[in-house]
């Protein structure tokens, strides 16, 4: 999303946004685009597909700082915390994107991981500019929902200066909470400090300040790995599948027979037996076949494994 300028702002103001939107990686012009108004179809699509390549290699630069993210938001969601995404524009859509994946995906609370956006759910849906332009907007839309210490405040934008998200931060940091900050500009012009600074930086859009484009995707990218590794490492996943997905859904319900029919070897009248069995819990499911344990034993081991099914299954081969 391009930076707006308030329709406020003195002519003092305008100026200095406009000094500071010189040096912002994501308000540069790309030099392989500069004709793209004269290109053809296909020649405009390759230019694009040509920049999207720059986009993994500048998000895998940032693994360290990924990893170290994600560590302190497992760490705030064995506390009791949350992982709340703070951001405007098309930053903000896609936190509220990641979030309310969290549930189907991972049988989440969809308390544990919220997306809040400038301008609130309005925005989602219809842009609303003007929105972003108040740091203490940011601070109150964390106030509504009761932020505190234990929470992990991630802020996205790809520019790094938007004021609702650098005063999100801000108040969050002021509570003591973890704060992260997703941008698509170098940390050091960030508008807020921050724990955790992930900065993939891309280069210059297709089409100058658009950054719908390479940014958001750089953006996405990084906040499927956050809610992705934080959850294996909650243990939803066994080896590799979904095992605390809700089947809310023709296309779930299927997913969770196949599920256990490839983890346990079973055909798919045992896998939606037992599923009947575990009143539709696929971990449950899988505990019981591959451990040879009833309802009440898988239920009891998983308790104490702390929802992990491996040393579930463990623990009941362990038994027999």
């Amino acid at each position: 999303m391009p930076a707006s300028s308030s329709p406020n702002a003195s002519p003092s103001d305008e100026a200095s946004l406009s000094d500071d939107l010189k040096t912002r990686a994501t308000e540069q012009r790309n030099p392989h685009s500069q004709h793209i108004d004269t290109a053809s179809t296909h020649e405009i699509l390759e230019i694009i597909s040509t920049e999207d390549h720059r986009v993994p290699i500048a998000v895998r630069r940032e693994l360290p700082r990924i990893a170290e993210a994600v560590d302190a938001i497992v760490d705030a969601f064995e506390a009791g915390g949350r992982l709340l995404y703070v951001g405007a524009g098309t930053s903000g859509r896609l936190g509220v994107l990641d979030a309310s994946e969290c549930p189907p995906t991972f049988g989440t609370d969809p308390e544990q991981v919220q997306g809040l956006i400038a301008g609130g759910r309005e925005a989602v849906f219809r842009s609303q500019e003007g929105a972003e332009d108040q740091p203490e907007d940011g601070a109150q839309a964390l106030r509504e929902i009761n932020c505190t210490a234990r929470d992990v405040v991630c802020g996205i934008a790809a520019s790094g200066r938007t004021p609702f998200v650098g005063g999100a931060l801000d108040y969050a940091r002021e509570l003591g909470g973890t704060t992260v900050y997703v941008a698509c500009t170098p940390p050091d012009t960030l508008n807020a400090e921050v724990d955790v600074a992930i900065c993939p930086i891309v280069g210059p859009e297709v089409i100058m300040g658009s950054t719908r484009m390479k940014s958001g995707t750089a953006q996405k990218m990084v906040l499927n790995m956050l809610t992705t590794a934080s959850m294996i490492r909650r243990g939803t996943v066994y080896e590799n599948m979904m095992v605390d997905l809700q089947r809310t859904s023709t296309k779930l319900v299927e997913r969770a027979r196949r599920t256990l029919m490839m983890a346990a070897d079973t055909d798919y009248a045992t896998a939606e037996r037992t599923l009947q069995d575990a009143n539709g819990h696929v971990k449950t499911a899988l505990v019981m076949l591959l451990g040879e344990v009833p309802l009440d034993t898988a239920t009891r081991l998983l308790d104490a494994s702390d929802g992990f099914a491996r040393p579930a299954i463990q623990e009941a081969l362990a038994l027999r």
